[in-house]
């Protein structure tokens, strides 16, 4: 049976990202989920251009969360904008902690 998770802002009610657990659709790693953008739902993840460097995964910038009322949530995900291709299961996909306490994460059905 395929998983589905839905990816929520806590404060909001924003829906960050919806769809199948996997390879294709929203992969977790390393405590992460990373989001392909066909299941991204949200076009309010905007770059706020702080760079962040891991030594295997390499370069990323943070994602703040821009709601339409003015209020943003500060650094709630990330984007590896210049990745390893080793881990092309990554690259270019906006990226959230699976455990944050500013996100919901629910399994649906």
């Amino acid at each position: 049976m395929l998983r589905h998770v839905r990816i929520t802002h806590r404060a909001s009610g924003e829906v960050i990202a919806e769809g199948p657990i996997g390879f294709f659709g929203i992969t977790p790693f390393e405590g992460n989920y990373y989001i392909a953008r066909k299941y991204l739902k949200t076009s309010r993840l905007k770059p706020n251009w702080i760079p962040g460097f891991c030594v295997y995964k390499f370069l990323y910038v943070w994602l703040d969360l821009r709601l339409p009322d003015g209020t943003r949530e500060p650094s709630i995900g990330w984007l590896y904008w210049l990745p390893n291709p080793l881990f092309f299961l990554i690259a270019f996909r906006p990226a959230v902690p699976q455990s944050s306490p500013a996100l919901s994460v629910q399994e649906i059905a």
